[in-house]
């Protein structure tokens, strides 16, 4: 049984790698300057190596939002949000894995009468719109500076070419590395208090958690979403909302990343806090929103006038409705689970 209940959770890692995972590389592919086949394979090899080494925080403040401690209820939490997730995919939206767990686990806690800690749901919240504001905070001076450079730089368009290139692989390993680390949370997170496997040690010297094969089995499924589903999204973002030349694509790449890697990293937040500064919430944010949120921020530095607003509007609406639509879906599947299959959803 233990294999049926994650199918929901890898079903819900397809999607995330079908949506968020594929804004990566979304502007690198828009823009023609990677192969789609290169930018699946390296996101799935990082976001591997991310989730199995890195997806520790995110998912230890998504399980204080809720911790949904039997399989059946885990099974049904990730599967409310992977079918929000899906549809919204096969709609072309780029929408949030990560709005789409929170509202699911959120309808989990009122069909259960378990409490929902506002402060980490106010903390969450507060990332949807941090995220694709700090963004643009970054792609804004980036490009700028990036533009400048090249303008001061005499270099020949191949060698520029070139350059663009190796730039945007490289910023997108880092970015799949971090996405893997700060959004397994999402495909795995809810299975985690359950603790579904034990932890097994490999020729006496390495020793992989329960957790950590948790982490690499939802990565697995979110490379299978990479590459039989992610085109259609990226597409989207790389060049539907705005259209951008090979440089801005790589700042968006490069901005993005730098976002999803602050609120993965535990050791970025151990030295905030070892200085006296603010720390950065572990929380697991959206690729999309980070993605969109570069990409306006070069069409800002523009004046505006090139972005796509009615494309702007539909991805906006999306991500309103992907955590209503996931918390109601959840609500109600929940019933059928514990009262029509009898099946146990909360100890």
């Amino acid at each position: 049984m233990i294999w049926f209940f994650l199918s929901s959770g890898l079903f819900l890692g397809w999607s995330l790698g079908a949506n968020d995972a594929a804004n990566i590389y979304g502007t690198a592919v828009g823009t023609r300057m990677v192969k789609f086949g290169t930018a699946a394979a390296i996101t799935c090899v990082f976001v591997a190596l991310g989730a199995v080494f890195g997806g520790a925080g995110a998912a230890h403040t998504l399980g204080r939002l809720g911790a949904v401690d039997a399989l059946a209820g885990s099974f049904t939490v990730a599967l409310a949000a992977a079918v929000t997730v899906a549809g919204m995919t096969r709609a072309g939206l780029p929408v949030s894995t990560s709005q789409a767990v929170v509202g699911a686990i959120v309808g989990w806690n009122l069909f259960t009468g378990s409490p929902t800690e506002l402060g980490v749901l106010t903390k969450i919240m507060g990332t949807w719109v941090l995220c694709p504001v700090l963004a643009a905070a970054f792609s804004l001076p980036l490009y700028r500076a990036a533009t400048f450079v090249l303008y001061r730089v005499n270099l020949h368009l191949l060698e520029r070419d070139m350059l663009t290139r190796w730039g945007l692989i490289l910023a997108g390993a880092f970015g799949a590395f971090s996405l893997g680390a700060n959004n397994i949370a999402n495909v795995m997170g809810v299975f985690v208090p359950a603790e579904p496997f034990p932890d097994l040690s490999l020729w006496g010297w390495w020793t992989f958690t329960g957790t950590q094969l948790l982490f690499l089995l939802g990565s697995f499924a979110i490379g299978v979403g990479v590459v039989t589903y992610s085109k259609r999204v990226m597409l989207t973002v790389g060049d539907d909302l705005l259209r951008l030349t090979p440089v801005a694509a790589l700042v968006v790449v490069m901005s993005s990343s730098m976002v999803l890697f602050l609120f993965a990293s535990k050791g970025l937040e151990s030295w905030l806090a070892s200085h006296g500064l603010p720390t950065i919430p572990l929380v697991p944010v959206s690729s999309s929103q980070a993605v969109i949120g570069a990409v306006l921020g070069i069409g800002l530095s523009k004046g505006g006038r090139q972005i796509d607003y009615a494309v702007l509007g539909r991805i906006g609406s999306g991500w309103v409705t992907t955590p209503i639509i996931a918390g109601v879906l959840a609500f109600v599947s929940l019933f059928f689970v514990e009262n029509v299959f009898l099946l146990t959803v909360a100890q």
